[in-house]
């Protein structure tokens, strides 16, 4: 069982000694076999890693991981990708698509979580109850160019709602929002997991407004990427990385409390706060953490809502991007 501490005190010991040992010239972080994961950490994409870990999936599948390189997300973490010892990291798909569109050697090779994780919130009796209460309202999303952004703009077309209708208010991140609610500075505003479970536990009350994945078309949210040097040198291990994430997955949606129980080892959360986050991913969002095979249909969707948003011009030729050799034969398709 490994909390976040050691493993990230795994990842740099077992790096160090590793160099030592090998030369005493190549660096602690070329020798290292970590993997990157977008908001470790914080956000609930690394639950299949911190399974597959702790449990020795990476391992049985052939593929030493000692840790997990935390990444801020977007451009910052295909970065970490290509300067890691694995070349493999799931990130972002919008900084995926920048990255290979900047000319970047790296390729897609799975999908990661598919769905929309967020909910929107409000003080308790407040009048704004639903999706259909938003027309004069002010409802918070995080970034300019971010997903809560682009799924603003494509509620507003699904409620014929038009822009000047409701007024959208960027609060920067998720706890700001909150504030800015119990402030009165927005009506409503979005709130994931595992920041609910833990606001809730503290004693924090909201008026559930609406789940984002019950008004609009799931999008891909996160992919596995790897780059193209590592793949060369070590496809096996490519595939067994993907592997023991798969089965990491499958474990977790049939053991979802031990689920929450391994992440919360991991992230330091507290043990009711990672089961109950775990829990209404599953339960609300459904199938959210992916086994690997694509979804082109929620990956376009995500495209288009960053077209809306002037983050992407044009459509993406996925067939030029995604490589499906990696994954197993029954999630090629």
């Amino acid at each position: 069982m490994i909390r976040r501490k050691e493993f990230l005190r795994f990842a740099v010991g077992g790096a160090v000694a590793a160099a030592a040992s090998a030369s005493g010239v190549r660096s602690a972080f070329a020798q290292s076999q970590e993997i990157v994961i977008t908001h470790w950490g914080a956000a609930l994409y690394g639950v299949p890693y911190a399974i597959a870990i702790e449990k020795k999936f990476f391992q049985e599948a052939g593929v030493e991981i000692s840790g997990v390189l935390r990444s801020t997300g977007g451009g910052t973490s295909v970065r970490n990708v290509l300067a890691a010892g694995t070349g493999y990291g799931e990130v972002a798909l919008p900084a995926a698509i920048s990255g290979i569109r900047e000319g970047l050697d790296f390729k897609i090779i799975h999908a990661g979580v598919v769905g929309y994780d967020m909910l929107y919130v409000a003080k308790p009796g407040s009048p704004v109850k639903s999706v259909n209460d938003l027309k004069g309202r002010k409802v918070g999303y995080t970034r300019p160019k971010s997903v809560t952004e682009s799924f603003l703009i494509m509620l507003a077309e699904k409620l014929n709602l038009k822009r000047d209708e409701f007024q959208m208010v960027s609060i920067g991140g998720v706890g700001a929002g909150l504030t800015a609610l119990e402030q009165g500075g927005v009506d409503t505003t979005v709130i994931v997991e595992p920041v609910l479970s833990q606001r809730l536990k503290a004693g924090a009350k909201y008026q559930e407004v609406f789940w984002c994945a019950d008004v609009l078309p799931p999008v891909t949210q996160t992919v596995g990427i790897v780059t193209g040097d590592y793949a060369r040198k070590s496809p096996d291990k490519v595939k067994a990385i993907v592997s023991g994430r798969r089965k990491a997955v499958d474990y977790l949606y049939a053991n979802p409390v031990e689920a929450g129980e391994i992440i919360g080892r991991a992230y330091d959360l507290d043990r009711d706060v990672a089961v109950s986050s775990v829990d209404n991913m599953i339960k609300r969002v459904g199938k959210w953490w992916s086994p690997g095979n694509f979804d082109l249909a929620s990956m376009n969707e995500m495209v288009r809502g960053l077209q809306l948003v002037g983050e992407v011009e044009g459509n993406v030729d996925w067939d030029k991007v995604i490589d499906r050799s990696y994954l197993p034969d029954d999630l090629k398709a």
